[in-house]
C-alpha cells in the first residue's frame, strides 16, 4: 500500500469506520472505487482527496500528499509557508470551455497561492488557443473551489461552472429563461441555455503562460 493509500485508511479508521465498505455506504462512493483508492490500486485525484477529507475531518493537503498536520486549520504549513494551490486540470482545449479533471495517475503540480488566496484556492492550466482573449496557451486560471451556488455578482462574468450533470466548464454566466436555470456563453464557442448549476465560483486571477511556468511546482 502506498502512502497516500495508507493515509486514507488511517483517516477512515479515525472518523470511526471500521471497514471501508461502511465508509463508502455512508458517502454515497462506489465501494469498488473507494476501496481501490484505500489499497492502493488506484491513486486517486485531488478532488477525490477533498471529498474523502471532508467526509473524514482531516486536511485535504495532508491526506493527498502529507503537506502540513492532518488536521488544523489556517492556509499555513508546518514551515510557516503559505500551501501551494493545486492545479486540479485543464481548459480549453474545444471552444465549449470543458474543463478536463486531472486524474489520479499523472504527477500533481502545484502554483503558489494568487493573492487574498485561501487554502480553498486551485488552479487550472490552459491548453491551445480556444481561450484566447482571456486566457492564453499555458496561463492559470485561479479559483477558490468553495462550491457555492451562483450569486448575483457573477452575472456578465466569466466564471467556473458545474453543471447538474457533473461537467465542469469555464463560461460568461448570464440570466436563463427561467428561475435557476443559466445561460452560459462561451468565450469560443455556442452557448448553452438554461443550465441548472451545482456550484459556481469567480476565478480569482489569471497568470499569463511566460510566468505560469516559472512558478509551476511538479509533485512526486
Amino acid at each position: 500500500m502506498d502512502d497516500r493509500a495508507a493515509r486514507l485508511r488511517q483517516a477512515r479508521l479515525a472518523a470511526g469506520f471500521e471497514t471501508a465498505a461502511a465508509a463508502a455506504e455512508a458517502h454515497g462512493w462506489n465501494r469498488n472505487t473507494y476501496a481501490s483508492n484505500e489499497n492502493g490500486n488506484a491513486p486517486y485525484s485531488w478532488r477525490r482527496a477533498r471529498d474523502y477529507a471532508s467526509a473524514f475531518g482531516v486536511r485535504p493537503d495532508w491526506l493527498y500528499d502529507a503537506q502540513g498536520a492532518a488536521v488544523g486549520a489556517g492556509a499555513a504549513s508546518d514551515t510557516g509557508q503559505p500551501r501551494p494551490a493545486p492545479v486540479i486540470g485543464r481548459v480549453g482545449a474545444d471552444p465549449g470551455g470543458e474543463v478536463l479533471l486531472a486524474g489520479g495517475q499523472a504527477p500533481p503540480e502545484f502554483a503558489p497561492l494568487p493573492p487574498g488566496g485561501t487554502e480553498r484556492a486551485v488552479a487550472l492550466r490552459v491548453t491551445g488557443h480556444s481561450m484566447r482573449g482571456l486566457a492564453d496557451d499555458g496561463a492559470l486560471i485561479y479559483f477558490e473551489d468553495q462550491r457555492t451556488p451562483p450569486s448575483p455578482d457573477m452575472l456578465g462574468q466569466v466564471v467556473v461552472v458545474e453543471l447538474d450533470t457533473g461537467e465542469v466548464l469555464v463560461k460568461r454566466l448570464l440570466r436563463g429563461g427561467a428561475p435557476g436555470r443559466f445561460d452560459l456563453e462561451s468565450v469560443a464557442g455556442p452557448t448553452r441555455r438554461d443550465a441548472r448549476l451545482r456550484w459556481a465560483a469567480h476565478i480569482t486571477a489569471i497568470v499569463p503562460p511566460w510566468q505560469a511556468r516559472r512558478i509551476l511546482i511538479q509533485g512526486d
